[in-house]
């Protein structure tokens, strides 16, 4: 009964927190408001639908300039760009790359390419993400800097060569923290900051404290381009390297077709980026609206017992790309019934991602003791998160 309970009543508060809701309420869907019907028709006119033309340029050129990064470099999505990050931060085979057992699986996959390692590791429960402080514990026991300047794991004997954080749902992790770890321990941060556009630890912008970062934007990111991703980074010497990789390291010239490495063909079409400079220009405004869904959530789920809404930290700027309750405790009945009745009711939600650790291709990789994973697995719930629900609220309080 309590656990009935608990979901009709989160299915009430979601009802009355999208009062003008339709029949069914997406997790997340792209809204397009914008110049995207003229970018996207120009490119189809003049024929510039491919991999190369200015609105790639122009992305590219936007993106660095919203982020503060120094460059940005547009690729076919953000897998393509976490991959490429890796690489270029140094990832060879064999190599162990520390990340967050709870993460979505590319993180995981994009170290699989670089036939390297990952090295599973504890989330905090106040982000979600990477607990810095419970690494650095682990890493004193299992880790030692060798007279190379590299770590090494003791137990396995492999070189542990960065660390790759995942920001999730929006919500920055301690990253002053795991600088300081990756300072003292002499590895390369990486920011898997595919769902993080938009947020800000300490006023600056996620994916431009690590030496590369990767950005998504995948038809349910907070702008899309349809399918695509960016790689940071405020190295010069990276950034043309990133653009020479992903354009199958081919040396340019008028016409020869010379190629001088192993190159990828990870370019963004001229197309997609012209979708994504349109979405661009709306995206202070979808972070406005998604913030006021967020203050609607805050305030409806403020008198839920069972379960709270989770709030962005002192420290950091969520995007809310994904709004999020947690269950006071963990418990895999309630939450089934939680997403069960909730979706029966209209309101796509969704549990957290299956850990890394319980996948059967990463199961045997190195971990760490996972008790906050674990517990957050069964605790945390995904609710409808769509910008365009903002129009829902304002008009209904212009109704009433």
């Amino acid at each position: 009964m309590k656990t009935e309970s608990l979901a009709k009543q989160i299915v009430e508060s979601l009802k009355q927190a999208l009062p003008n809701r339709q029949s069914f309420t997406a997790l997340h869907e792209p809204v397009f408001q914008g110049n995207e019907w003229d970018y996207v028709k120009e490119c189809l006119d003049t024929g510039w639908v491919s991999s190369v033309g200015k609105f790639v340029d122009r992305f590219e050129y936007d993106m660095a300039a919203y982020t503060d990064s120094p460059y940005a470099i547009a690729v076919v999505n953000g897998t393509a760009a976490l991959h490429i990050s890796l690489l270029l931060a140094g990832v060879e085979k064999d190599d162990e790359v520390l990340i967050p057992s709870l993460t979505f699986v590319a993180t995981a996959n994009a170290i699989s390419y670089c036939q390297a390692i990952p090295h599973l590791v504890d989330v905090a429960r106040d982000t979600l993400g990477l607990d810095p402080i419970k690494l650095a514990e682990y890493l004193h026991e299992i880790a030692e800097t060798r007279s190379d300047g590299f770590t090494y794991n003791r137990k396995t004997q492999r070189r542990i060569a960065a660390v790759v954080p995942m920001h999730a749902f929006g919500h920055p992790v301690d990253l002053d923290a795991l600088m300081g770890v990756c300072e003292r321990y002499r590895l390369v941060l990486v920011e898997d900051a595919a769902e993080s556009l938009g947020s800000y630890y300490r006023g600056k912008h996620t994916g431009t404290y690590g030496k590369l970062a990767a950005l998504s934007f995948n038809g349910n990111k907070i702008i899309t381009t349809g399918g695509g991703g960016i790689i940071l980074t405020a190295d010069e010497g990276l950034a043309k390297q990133a653009k020479h990789l992903t354009t199958t390291a081919k040396v340019p010239h008028r016409w020869a077709f010379q190629h001088d490495q192993v190159g990828y063909n990870y370019r963004l079409p001229n197309l997609n980026a012209a979708l994504g400079c349109a979405q661009l220009e709306k995206l202070p405004q979808i972070l406005h609206k998604k913030r006021q869904l967020a203050e609607r959530y805050k305030d409806v789920f403020s008198q839920l017992e069972g379960a709270a809404f989770v709030e962005e930290k002192e420290e950091g700027t969520c995007n809310y790309w994904l709004n999020t309750l947690l269950l006071n405790q963990p418990d895999e009945l309630i939450r089934d019934q939680i997403l069960e009745l909730t979706n029966d009711a209209g309101f796509m939600t969704r549990p957290i991602w299956t850990p890394m650790h319980r996948l059967p291709m990463y199961s045997h990789c190195p971990q760490m003791d996972m008790t906050v994973t674990e517990e957050l697995e069964h605790r945390v719930i995904n609710i409808p998160s769509g910008s365009s629900l903002y129009e829902d609220i304002v008009s209904n309080e212009v109704t009433l």
